[in-house]
């Protein structure tokens, strides 16, 4: 069975909200998408919003999936991650030790971890395209 974690690429104003971690200590400085594990017999998206709601302190409307399932790691995780816009809140790095909003030109400003390197791709491939989270 996959072990799941979910993944938010919060949308504002063409720009991407980066999540800096702050453990464990292997991961500790590295930038991914805000997001988490999804606890048994919770859904992927509610999974998502709580997790948004525990690490930045904000409500988060889902919209579309960006890819399928990404690799994570070596030990049997995938990661699931979904475009997404703030309903309500400021974003604060409650369990990162920094956040930023980084237009497509800036992805590159920070060091991502592997794992979402692919995903932030994708992310700005969409972005480019002039697409909002809530479009299928």
């Amino acid at each position: 069975m996959k072990k799941i974690v979910v993944g938010a690429a919060i949308i504002e104003g063409g720009r991407l909200l980066a999540a800096q971690r702050a453990e464990p200590v292997e991961l500790k400085g590295g930038w991914e998408l805000p997001g988490g594990k999804v606890d048994p017999g919770e859904s992927d998206h509610a999974a998502l919003v709580r997790e948004c709601d525990e690490e930045l302190g904000v409500a988060i409307s889902i919209g579309r999936q960006v890819g399928g399932d990404w690799p994570l790691g070596d030990e049997g995780y995938v990661l699931r991650v979904w475009l997404a816009t703030i309903l309500a809140g400021t974003p604060s790095p409650l369990e990162h030790l920094a956040l930023r909003w980084l237009s497509p030109e800036e992805f590159g400003s920070v060091a991502w971890l592997p794992a979402d390197l692919p995903i932030v791709a994708a992310v700005q491939d969409l972005i480019k395209e002039g697409l909002r989270p809530g479009l299928a």
